[in-house]
């Protein structure tokens, strides 16, 4: 490995952009991290987070070698230990539990921490598959957006984030780009600059994105789907649709006409706070300017109703025939295009009870606590769940069971970490080889590594290769390198877009694009092979067949809907034990409130606040202004809680299940807020 000189690689944080990178190394040493001006979509802008990724891989807390624990459980007290006496600890524990109470008492946890595909979804399903662990439902980010939006369109397919250049209207609904997809903000403004393009920002908090828009509107939390059905009220009713486009390829749209009728804007103003001027407005403007596009968020799924919004709003540009306009349509996720062959990857068919239970990561609190069978061990690696799941109260009482055996892979002791028995001292993604496919852009990522494991940390590929070792496990499959993990994903038949796309060409060129045709004319892959304004299969699997605004559920009698959205330096708690990045972020956790609430209530701006309900409590200190509608308060940033800070905002957080795909209801939650 070269000790100095310039290096190429990809940002690994689970974010749409994911980033072409390019790093100086000195001394064996990154010295510096930039954008790849060479990458077509990320031109080498980068954000503040990465720009100082530096200050996070040679971090002087970054974990160094193995550990188990000393003291009680959550008091972090640890001592070090050998790699043989980890690999030996755990496995011997797994086999007893599985001898007593059967390889279901078993449950890995993760998420995306790092994109990699190897790191994410590789050796490691290939090792739970086998040990016949129970199977994680990993549904806390988008799995009620995926389902919502498959129902209409067949799967997370949009348009081409390179042609929103073209786009002369782009709508951001319920995404705070700057902060999470940040070139689709530079390439809105390159639309408004040379296109004279507006942009108009739908969402519950003026954040930075709301800032920059030409027009903002405001609205209640949870009533997104309301405000989509009240703008197809207007565009069916003063003939602002493409009516060629609708019969050629709909299904349902005579249904829908007649369905939105009750959706007077009105009745919408009523349920949204969006004025019935404004929805007029928005729907004229939409129904008249094209391109169009509609770049749809994360944030408003994480409703009980998400599922639904996410669904009836990606009808929208199918009412105006914006799919055959370059520049026009919408983007929810496009991940569709660079799936890869998961059965390769993943080996499922090592799974020998195919029944075996699952268990929804979103209600791991709920789980730990009363699971039955009971959970005997935990595996967490690339998530910090003590911090980012729900009801976090629940989930930390779930870490402190004694008979709970818990291991935590990661490059930080986290909060998490601090309950586990053992703790394993992972790689970061420069130190490994991997491959990315991004949910946004339509480009495939080769990382090689760039420096060496910093100390004696491992990857998951290898921590899982010792696992399937002490294991006893002989199959071939866990002797794979990650070169030939590659080539098995990318070998997918089922892709055409993937085709010329392998392990040789990516290690020449570092990125390559998917070979991307428009969506239309073609046939989407519904059961209709159109886009369903109408859906058999929604019926049939218990949802309405029609875009339909459905209230949000009583979350107990207090007074204030409760939005822990993200902040800009941090990516969920990644960052946030980190000095330079909460330096970054320029102050401590804050609670924007609406200036009448706080004169009703007595609250003066930067004073500490009590936020409360029947599942836990923060104090923060409050901003009060203009910045949400009265009834709303918002958050930014999942900040390191811990020493006694009272900042953990997910333990005011609901763990009901959204009416789709699993999904979380993060945002759906009421508080209460006082005087601290």
């Amino acid at each position: 490995m070269k000790h100095f000189g310039y290096f190429s690689g990809v940002c690994p944080l689970d974010c749409p952009d994911q980033c072409g990178l390019l790093f100086n190394k000195i001394m064996g040493k990154i010295t510096k991290v930039e954008g790849d001006p060479s990458h077509p979509v990320t031109k080498g802008n980068i954000c503040n987070k990465v720009r100082n990724m530096t200050e996070r891989i040679y971090d002087e807390s970054r974990l160094q070698y193995p550990m188990k624990r000393t003291g009680a459980k959550g008091a972090g007290l640890f001592e070090r230990i050998t790699w043989e006496e980890a690999i030996k600890t755990i496995t011997s524990r797994w086999k007893e539990l599985i001898h007593m109470d059967g390889p279901d008492s078993i449950l890995p946890y993760s998420f995306y921490g790092n994109m990699g595909l190897l790191s994410a979804e590789g050796m490691d399903r290939r090792f739970f598959h086998r040990l016949g662990a129970s199977r994680l439902d990993r549904t806390i980010c988008n799995s009620a957006s995926s389902v919502g939006y498959k129902y209409t369109m067949g799967g997370s397919f949009g348009i081409d984030p390179e042609d929103t250049i073209e786009s002369k209207l782009i709508i951001f609904w319920g995404i705070n780009a700057v902060s999470t997809n940040m070139h689709q903000m530079i390439l809105a403004q390159k639309a408004r600059k040379h296109n004279g393009a507006k942009i108009v920002v739908i969402d519950v908090h003026k954040n930075q994105t709301g800032r920059l828009a030409d027009w903002f509107i405001p609205i209640l939390p949870g009533t997104d789907s309301a405000l989509a059905l009240g703008l197809m009220h207007v565009l069916f009713a003063e003939n602002m649709v493409d009516n060629d486009f609708m019969q050629q390829y709909t299904v349902g749209h005579e249904e829908l006409r007649e369905h939105v009728v009750q959706y007077d804007p009105l009745t919408v103003s009523g349920i949204t706070g969006v004025s019935v001027e404004d929805i007029y407005k928005l729907a004229r403007m939409y129904g008249q300017t094209s391109p169009a596009f509609i770049r749809i968020g994360n944030g408003p799924q994480h409703h009980d109703n998400g599922g639904m919004f996410i669904r009836t709003v990606s009808c929208l540009p199918a009412l105006t025939g914006q799919w055959l306009v370059k520049g026009g349509g919408a983007i929810k996720g496009n991940s569709g295009y660079l799936a890869t062959n998961t059965m390769s990857l993943q080996r499922p068919d090592l799974l020998q009870n195919k029944k075996m239970r699952s268990i929804n990561m979103n209600l791991i609190g709920e789980s730990l606590l009363s699971a039955a069978p009971p959970i005997r061990s935990l595996f967490v690696y690339g998530t910090n769940p003590a911090v980012v799941a729900p009801e976090g109260n629940k989930v930390r009482k779930g870490l402190e069971r004694e008979d709970l055996f818990t291991v935590v892979h990661d490059l930080f002791l986290t909060e998490t970490a601090k309950y586990a028995d053992i703790v394993l001292p992972a790689t970061s993604s420069f130190e490994n080889t991997d491959i990315y496919t991004s949910y946004w852009h339509h480009y495939v990522q080769l990382q090689q590594p760039v420096i060496e494991p910093y100390g004696e940390s491992k990857s998951n590929v290898d921590v899982f290769r010792l696992l399937a070792k002490g294991m006893g496990f002989t199959e071939s499959v866990f002797e794979d390198t990650e070169a030939e993990m590659i080539a098995q994903a990318l070998d997918n038949p089922s892709n055409p877009y993937l085709q010329g796309i392998n392990y040789e060409s990516l290690a020449e060129n570092h990125f390559l694009k998917a070979a991307v045709k428009p969506l239309f004319p073609g046939k989407l892959t519904t059961p209709s092979g159109k886009i369903e304004l109408y859906s058999e299969q929604m019926a049939s699997d218990g949802h309405p067949p029609l875009p339909t605004y459905i209230p949000l559920p009583v979350d107990g009698e207090h007074p204030y809907q409760f939005i822990p959205g993200p902040n800009h330096n941090f990516l969920n708690s990644t960052f946030s034990n980190n000095q330079e990045h909460i330096m970054l972020e320029k102050e401590e956790p804050r609670l924007h409130m609406n200036h009448h609430d706080a004169k009703r209530s007595g609250i003066i701006d930067g004073e500490m606040v009590r936020v409360w309900n029947g599942r836990g409590e923060c104090k923060l200190k409050v901003q009060v202004g203009e910045s949400v509608l009265p009834g709303v308060v918002v958050t930014q940033g999942l900040w390191a809680d811990d020493k006694g800070t009272m900042q953990l905002v997910n333990s005011l957080t609901p763990d009901r299940i959204a009416d789709m795909g699993g999904g979380a209801t993060f945002f759906s939650g009421r508080v209460s807020v006082e005087k601290s």
